[in-house]
Order: structure tokens, then sequence, then C-alpha cells
């Protein structure tokens, strides 16, 4: 009880001070130009799978680590339509089935998302979707194959370099920003000639804008 109690007030006392911090950043929330801009950071979780024409590369969801830092610029006074760039860390890939047995698909890339979103403000909350997409490049990745009790670099049969469209929505309240989006992968990260296989991914992100 006494520790519960400690941790409340010491939450309460916390308060004044985030929402000092907090009037700071937004005087001080403006570059040279006179724009207003943020940095953010992000941490979430991607839900990821692989769509190929090749059934032994066609791969269910797969549970992987976000973790990024954004910038972002307003592009116009007079309209509410900001610009940002980001870059992260991505786990995508996905768990397949090769004659019964599973197979793992571990693909870890360095990302680079570009993307243009609209700020509706709803109360003290601002609503903003968003489109544009992403670059990435893949940094490591390991294959674990259940069947042969194999493993071994994932880009042995995937191409590094992956892109494609990004579409989602965020929600900001204060410095604490929340997002939603989907990345649909249009590059063909598939090493055959003949088959084509896709990055799919539902992420979710959580973070601060200051």
């Amino acid at each position: 009880m006494k520790k519960l109690i400690i941790l409340i007030l010491s939450a309460l006392l916390s308060v004044p001070s985030a929402a000092q911090i907090y009037k700071h950043l937004e005087e001080n929330r403006y570059n040279r130009d006179g724009n207003e801009h943020y940095y953010g950071l992000r941490l979430g979780l991607n839900l990821s799978s692989i769509s190929s024409g090749d059934i032994n590369l066609d791969a269910d969801a797969f549970a992987g680590l976000y973790l990024g830092a954004n910038y972002g610029i307003q592009l116009s006074r007079m309209s509410p339509v900001w610009f940002e760039v980001g870059l992260a860390y991505s786990e995508k890939g996905g768990i397949g089935h090769i004659d019964g047995e599973r197979v793992k698909y571990r693909l870890s890339y360095l990302e680079m998302p570009l993307v243009i979103k609209y700020s509706i403000e709803v109360g003290d909350f601002h609503v903003q979707p968003l489109l544009g997409g992403y670059l990435a490049v893949g940094i490591t990745g390991k294959t674990k194959d259940y069947r042969t009790r194999d493993s071994y670099s994932s880009f042995d049969t995937f191409r590094r370099f992956d892109g494609g469209l990004r579409i989602g929505c965020g929600a900001e309240y204060q410095m604490i920003y929340l997002e939603a989006g989907f990345d649909f992968g249009l590059a063909n990260t598939n090493k055959d000639d003949f088959d084509t296989a896709h990055n799919r991914c539902l992420y979710i992100a959580a973070g601060v804008n200051f």
C-alpha cells in the first residue's frame, strides 16, 4: 500500500513537469522559415506476411519489432498538411510451410518512410490520416527450415531492396502520438525470375513528438 501511494504521488508530481516541458516545446516548435515542425520517436509492432506466387514462399503473419525516429514539417502555415520522413529498424517476414513443416522467414530492414499527413483537430486531439510510401534495405535475416533443421540467411532467397505504399492514420495528444497503418510492398523481393514475392505489413506504433 505504501509503495502504491508513493507511486501515485510521484505520478501526480510529474504532471506539472510534463506540462511545463510540453509548453516549452510548443513555444519552440517553429523552424527558421516560420513553419511548425517536430521530431518524433516511435516504438511499435509489425504483423507482416509474404505474398508470393511460389507456394513455398507464401507466408502467414509474423510478429516483429518496429523502432524509429521521424521528422515532420508543416508544408504551409495556411493549411494543416505535413510532410514526414523517418528512419526505422523494421522486422518483417512470415511463417510458411513446405511439405507440411514450418519455415520461418525473418527479414530485418533499415527503412525510410515518406508520407503526407493531413491534420484534423478534434477537441484536444489531432487526427492525422496519412498516405505515402517507404524504401527499405535488408540488413539481416534468417530462415529456419523446420523440415531440414537448417538455418541460413534469408537473403539467399530474397532481394535486399524493398519499397512500396503506406496508408494509415495517426492521433496526437500533446506530446503523445499513436499510429496504425499498412504497408503494401510493390518491389519484387524474390530472387527467382519466375515467381514474385511482396511484403505485406500491418503496423501499430506509439511514441512522442517534440
